[in-house]
């Protein structure tokens, strides 16, 4: 605070101009030496008739006169310290012609010493006027009584410039200490200047890219208080505020939708709501506006904590991904049109080819083969149409609840032992009853069938196909190994992307497209539960699911399943 002060006090004082500065100085002898005059006809008359005080005094106001006629700003900087050193004269002049009715004049001398000291200039020169100027006003009595002196006489003269010495020393180590303190804050001024300079360089920098992507950002602080809007943002905000709306950041008057593009979004649910509540998320759909200025936003959003853990703000992202989720509802509805279109002859094609067969007996032999070869690449054809139905469809209802597992498994069994004998594979189950989850046991049905025909699929020529099953505090896990072909290191990464199939499978001429498995991740992901695979060339592949014991969601509120994920397979079922 004291330094602050001086900073101030300081300038003001550079404000004035020179002349004011200087007669500012001379001020205060000035008005000391004028209150003498004033009161010296009542209390001391006889130094009136005394010339020399009266010269004193002549001599004091043309110098303080001379403070505002001289040009010190055209002069060089230190000419104005001839003011103090004339007053050490006149002060001479005045003490020696009012002595012995004004005793204690020589004390003005400390006003010129401290102007001296406080200029800073001419250090050791002015130590030596401040002991030598008031020892010239002491001396001439001394002088004149020489040498009849006494010692309190001598010691007198000598004292008053002893002291001004020590005014000064005092003076000088005080201005150091000032001008250090002065060179400090000065440093830290045009640190903070610099560190202003850079910080609002880097605000218009962060500013202009925040201006320039083509996302929308949001910044609030810990109170949900908006810190910060960019302009792609601000754009979303005013498709989707009503006429009357007068703040465009404000959130709970926004047209917001959920993801059917109809069903308004809850307060709570909204991004900044969510975000200002501590929740981080990714990928949360949202639609805002209404007709055709309506556009679907896919939000994020990250907290900011303080250093010690304690909520203190986030950051919510929009991007625009209308165009995207277009593309893909007429990707969906262009697969889902074309599957559905040929669901239909294909079960003309296989209800006609069953009643020919079933008049086997009036055909040849060649002509029965024939017709089974048709017989058997339309159900292939009508089970690669059912696939591509399933995942193109983007949302499939997935109702969970208790189930026991080892029924399904089960009856999963018994449907594919038919195809296991064909190829010599034998099947083992090891699976506690009951087994309970929390499953929708259509589409864990589903997964299992893909898993346990995959496995049967890729075991030609004999071999074991395996599921076992246990559970634990942490969920239910089912496996399904077989002694197969397996895949290599490099082809495990993909073996649930979509339409992907192995070297090997594709050298073997094994039938399928590459969607059951991308099928079977999908269901069991949107489960809440997790699919994993490990496998080796030549040793074989063990699949395992893991699903949930207790529900992670309110009872009866169903899930859904978006089947038209990134995500695929590397081996069918079909």
């Amino acid at each position: 605070m004291g330094e602050q002060l001086l900073v101030r006090s300081e300038g003001f004082f550079q404000r004035l101009g020179p002349r004011i500065q200087v007669a500012l100085c001379q001020l205060p002898l000035t008005i000391i030496m004028a209150a003498i005059v004033i009161a010296a006809p009542f209390a001391w008359p006889a130094v009136l008739a005394n010339a020399v005080f009266i010269a004193s005094i002549v001599l004091i106001g043309l110098l303080f006169l001379a403070c505002f006629l001289i040009p010190w700003e055209r002069l060089p900087p230190d000419a104005y310290l001839i003011i103090p050193v004339l007053d050490l004269f006149v002060i001479g002049l005045a003490r020696n012609g009012a002595t012995p009715a004004i005793g204690g004049l020589a004390l003005l001398a400390i006003f010129p010493v401290i102007w001296l000291s406080a200029s800073g200039s001419f250090s050791r020169g002015t130590i030596i006027l401040s002991f030598f100027g008031p020892l010239l006003i002491t001396a001439p009595p001394l002088i004149q009584k020489y040498p009849n002196l006494s010692a309190s006489e001598v010691t007198g003269a000598i004292l008053l410039p002893l002291m001004m010495l020590a005014v000064s020393l005092a003076i000088r180590f005080a201005s150091v200490n000032v001008r250090m303190q002065r060179q400090r804050l000065e440093k830290k001024d045009a640190e903070l200047r610099e560190l202003l300079v850079e910080s609002r360089n880097r605000e218009r920098l962060l500013k202009t890219v925040l201006d320039t992507i083509d996302v929308g950002i949001v910044a609030v602080d810990g109170d949900g208080k908006i810190l910060l809007v960019n302009d792609r943002q601000k754009e979303f905000y005013r498709g989707a505020s009503p006429a009357e709306t007068e703040t465009l950041s404000e959130e709970a008057r926004q047209l917001m939708f959920a993801q059917d593009k109809i069903t308004p979004l809850p307060i709570d649910k909204r991004p900044i709501s969510r975000a200002v509540a501590g929740e981080t998320f990714a990928d949360y759909l949202i639609w805002l506006g209404e007709g055709n200025r309506k556009r679907a936003l896919s939000t994020a959003a990250r907290v900011i904590q303080n250093d010690d853990g304690v909520f203190n703000g986030a950051v919510i992202v929009y991007s625009d991904v209308t165009g995207l989720v277009d593309a893909l509802g007429v990707k969906e509805e262009l697969i889902s049109n074309v599957s559905h279109e040929f669901r239909s002859p294909l079960m003309s094609v296989l209800g006609n080819v069953d009643l020919v067969l079933d008049e086997a007996d009036a055909l040849s032999s060649l002509a029965v083969q024939r017709l089974q070869v048709v017989q058997r690449n339309a159900e292939r054809l009508l089970a690669l149409v059912s696939d591509l139905l399933v995942s193109a469809s983007t949302v499939l209802a997935v109702h969970p609840r208790r189930t026991d597992l080892s029924g399904l498994i089960e009856t999963s069994i018994g449907s594919a032992q038919a195809q296991a004998d064909a190829t010599h594979v034998s099947l083992r189950t090891d699976v506690p009853v009951p087994l309970w989850a929390y499953a929708d046991p259509l589409r864990i049905s589903q997964a299992l069938d893909n898993l346990v025909s995959n496995a049967i699929k890729y075991s030609p020529d004999g071999g074991a196909v395996t599921v076992t099953a246990r559970s634990s505090d942490t969920g239910v896990q089912l496996e399904v190994q077989d002694t197969g072909m397996g895949i290599s290191e490099d082809e495990a990464p993909r073996i649930f992307t979509r339409f992907f199939r192995s070297q090997a499978a594709r050298q073997a001429s094994i039938p399928g497209v590459g969607l059951g498995l991308s099928i079977t991740k999908t269901i069991v992901e949107r489960h809440g539960g997790k699919i994993s695979c490990v496998s080796k060339p030549g040793a074989g592949t063990t699949f395992t699911m893991t699903l949930p014991r207790e529900p992670s969601t309110e009872p009866g509120e169903p899930k859904k399943l978006a089947a038209a994920d990134s995500s695929g397979a590397a081996r069918s079922s079909g």
